[in-house]
């Protein structure tokens, strides 16, 4: 393991040290990693479109929208290999929830969460990736693991 000896103004080290109080760090260096790492991964995906990521996918929208549902379904059926599970909740008389796990290629799973969230009758849809190990997509999903 490096060591780095950074230096920090006054405000920033005085924000960074309320972040780790905050977010219950036992210790700075444990903050810095998980704030480097999650840039890191950020910055890879942009870079590297085909690295494989796992994410999830929010959406709501209103049931009473002609075939939404079905369209909706049919769009995971399409995109099989992305989909690995949805968790579906009525919020009202007139909306549901959706969170689609998904796992595959940072722009195939891109782009399917924008033809999802283009969809009339969905509002409100947010996609949120987690870079993975270019090696830990290596095969299919496994159930169980």
């Amino acid at each position: 393991m490096k060591r780095l000896t950074i230096s920090l103004d006054d405000d920033l080290a005085d924000a960074f040290e309320a972040l780790v109080r905050a977010r219950g760090y036992e210790n700075r260096s444990e903050a810095f990693r998980d704030l480097l790492r999650q840039d890191l991964g950020q910055a890879r995906m942009q870079a590297q479109p085909d690295a494989p990521c796992v994410g999830t996918l929010t959406y709501v929208y209103d049931h009473h929208q002609r075939q939404l549902a079905l369209r909706l379904n049919q769009l995971q059926h399409d995109h099989h290999g992305l989909t690995i599970a949805t968790t579906h909740a009525h919020l009202d008389r007139d909306h549901c929830i959706e969170t689609v796990l998904v796992r595959g290629r940072t722009d195939e799973v891109r782009t399917f969460a924008q033809a999802v969230i283009a969809q009339p009758g969905v509002s409100h849809g947010q996609l949120h990736l987690v870079p993975m190990a270019p090696h830990a997509h290596d095969g299919p999903p496994h159930l169980g693991h």
